[in-house]
């Protein structure tokens, strides 16, 4: 299991008559979401001025004609593919894939966890793709301990990116780095943006389920990148640059919107390629 994964477990759920859903089942769920949204309070709180920091840092690769990346490791790929080519967005950020390592698209699905510990992965990855100095790089990683992030945060700044590193600190303090240099993804950051995942990324327990279950980090990682997106937006507009943003393409106008800014920007828009 990757270092942002959890067991796919729900609360046990009753039945009555075939239908779901008693009040045993909406305790539960009523707590994942009481923890989720102080999760999210918590990191509105006490990231505010990082992710006042980390929005200034993409208006400023974006004026100074930089490129915008992002990688998650494991299940965080999830939240770093939320911020590329989505309505809402900007369409400057791409997604700088590890081969096996996205999320679970590989079989066995184990093998992107095995990747994730694999040293100069992430410096071969790096070298090979077109990131070069001037450009951004978003890095997510809930432990943050692993090979892979710590290297490809460390390697980006050696290549002259800017790093911003999403991550639980808990974890960084809780759990030994697997990477020779014994620092974790937030020692190699410009800018990083806590989640306050508590170790375990399991928010859940309940009486007669061995496993706490019932994970928030996906929850967290892409709204706190969404307020970055969002703060990085108000910035740009407030320099008088109209944010490369891109519309959903099932309203009206929306696909020539997005055509007219795709072609504005097409040298420093790699997933159309």
């Amino acid at each position: 299991m990757s270092d942002s994964s959890s067991q796919g477990v729900g609360g046990a759920q009753a039945h009555d008559g075939g239908a779901r859903g008693t009040g045993a089942d909406r305790k539960l769920s009523d707590r994942f979401f009481d923890a989720a949204i102080g999760l999210l309070q918590q990191v509105r709180d006490g990231d505010a001025d990082e992710i006042a920091a980390a929005g200034t840092l993409v208006a400023d690769t974006v004026e100074a004609g930089g490129r915008l990346f992002a990688y998650g490791a494991g299940h965080s790929a999830l939240a770093a593919q939320d911020i590329v080519y989505r309505a809402g967005g900007l369409a400057l950020m791409n997604l700088l894939a590890v081969p096996g390592a996205v999320g679970v698209d590989a079989v066995p699905a184990t093998l992107g966890s095995a990747l994730e510990h694999v040293e100069g992965l992430a410096t071969a990855v790096l070298d090979t793709s077109p990131l070069r100095a001037g450009d951004l790089l978003i890095v997510i990683s809930l432990s943050g301990r692993n090979a892979l992030p710590v290297e490809m945060a460390s390697h980006a700044r050696a290549l002259g990116v800017t790093v911003i590193g999403v991550t639980s600190v808990a974890y960084a303090t809780g759990t030994t780095s697997r990477h020779p240099s014994g620092t974790h993804l937030k020692d190699h950051c410009d800018v990083v943006l806590d989640t306050r995942i508590p170790l375990g990324d399991a928010e859940l327990t309940h009486e007669g389920i061995a496993a706490p279950f019932a994970p928030a980090s996906t929850v967290v990682n892409s709204a706190v990148l969404q307020a970055v997106m969002a703060t990085a937006a108000g910035a740009l507009a407030g320099r008088g640059t109209e944010p490369p943003l891109l519309r959903s393409g099932n309203v009206d106008g929306g696909l020539d919107w997005n055509d007219r800014v795709m072609d504005e920007y097409r040298d420093r828009i790699f997933y159309r390629r």
